[in-house]
């Protein structure tokens, strides 16, 4: 009908038909927000990979949030706020579209408040009390708040008073843990080592690069699903010890490697 077609799609004598090298960057749109859920985070990794809008711009968050309220990539056209089987093939399915949909219909903070609730436990498995034993997560509620805890294993077999550190607030501690991961994104020799680490893996990628790789993770941290916070939490912390004097986090260099390649990775197909 005129126009500039939607991104993934190109005309052919007035009518839209799918263009299958930028169908795949729209595939991979849908099918990333479902994994990390925030538009913020996705227009990121959209522009590290140097992907930009038919006339050439930046796709920003607000693109993306048009790009996936789009139903023309299911297949249909839309006329006067209804839509209708169109006569273009679809480049999302309808599965994809109602769990891209489900996100969208929450709040930020209801999702974020979804997501700790359903994956609560970011520490799960990385921390230990002064006498060796590991930390395990629980939680109770009262008067329909949720409050969650770590709590050693001594004092679960042996009772209260079993270790002199029976329980931590899990806000708390997650909290002073990721801040000291989001301080190591920042320190330069940290960042000087990630890069010759990882400089085998990617070809081209300068000091500056991985940098900017790791200093990206910083702003974007709170935009994350919990779950892929978990994740990054398990690739870059071996260990987490606790004691009366505080804490001391034993890093993973190799999962900071590991973290760093993968948003190498992505700055390298931008070039």
């Amino acid at each position: 009908m005129g126009g500039v077609p939607p991104f993934g799609y190109r005309v052919d004598n007035r009518k839209l038909l799918v263009d299958e090298d930028t169908a795949a960057h729209v595939r991979w749109i849908f099918t990333r927000f479902i994994e990390i859920g925030s538009c913020t985070v996705l227009a990121s990794e959209v522009g590290a990979r140097g992907l930009g809008t038919p006339r050439g711009n930046r796709i920003d968050k607000k693109y993306l949030y048009r790009m996936l309220s789009n139903r023309a990539y299911l297949g249909e056209a839309v006329h006067k706020g209804d839509s209708y089987p169109g006569e273009h093939d679809a480049i999302i399915d309808r599965e994809t579209w109602d769990k891209v949909h489900a996100i969208l219909q929450e709040s930020p903070r209801k999702r974020a408040a979804r997501t700790r609730s359903s994956t609560p436990a970011l520490l799960k498995g990385l921390l230990f009390g002064p006498d060796g034993a590991a930390f395990s997560p629980t939680h109770t509620r009262k008067g329909g708040k949720l409050y969650r805890y770590y709590v050693s294993q001594t004092v679960l077999k042996h009772g209260a008073g079993a270790c002199p550190i029976g329980r931590v607030p899990a806000g708390e501690i997650e909290a002073a843990v990721i801040d000291q991961l989001r301080a190591v994104f920042r320190q330069p020799e940290i960042i000087a080592g990630t890069w010759k680490a990882a400089r085998p893996q990617g070809d081209g990628i300068t000091e500056a690069d991985a940098r900017d790789a790791l200093t990206r993770l910083d702003p974007l941290w709170d935009e994350l699903f919990h779950a892929e916070q978990a994740r990054i939490a398990s690739l870059l912390v071996e260990r987490i010890d606790i004691d009366t004097d505080g804490l001391d986090v034993r890093l993973r260099i190799d999962g900071l490697t590991e973290l760093a390649c993968e948003m190498l990775a992505d700055l390298g197909a931008s070039k």
